[in-house]
């Protein structure tokens, strides 16, 4: 009578392994192949901190390019934008309140193919201030090559 109870205990443990090893393999291949990587999954996005938005964001192999929104409630003097992996675009402009401005910036040498991952500083003075302060506005680019 023991060794009835022991074999059908013995019968429910390897049924349950090895469907627990079916479920381990096929999750393990799934993992191989990228199903469970939010990188493939997750748009592009561009960020900056207040008081300047970024709109849009595109990472191509030669430039960068970013559409940005003034928010700062008066005009503002870029006076450069510095991103990751490429250079910094010095040309001063001045952008209106709720203004979209779009930059490209020259990426020498060329992105390489793949998931661009840079941080993005915006340098700035208000206008009208008469301080002449430079502030800086700080994001991330998330894009693909």
């Amino acid at each position: 009578m023991r060794d009835k109870k022991a074999q059908a205990a013995m019968e429910f443990l390897m049924t349950y392994g090895w469907a627990i090893l079916a479920a381990v393999i096929v999750i393990g291949v799934l993992a191989y192949f990228g199903v469970f990587s939010p990188g493939t999954y997750v748009p592009n996005q561009c960020t900056l901190s207040a008081p300047i938005g970024c709109e849009a964001g595109v990472a191509d192999s030669g430039q960068v390019s970013l559409d940005i929104r003034n928010g700062a409630g008066q005009e503002i003097t870029i006076t450069s934008i510095q991103v990751a992996g490429c250079g910094t675009d010095t040309t001063s402009r001045i952008t209106a309140d709720g203004s979209l401005t779009t930059v490209s910036i020259a990426c020498v040498p060329a992105l390489a193919s793949g998931k661009y991952q840079g941080n993005i500083e915006v340098n700035y003075t208000k206008s009208g201030t008469g301080s002449g302060l430079t502030l800086s506005s700080n994001g991330r680019l998330v894009d693909k090559v």
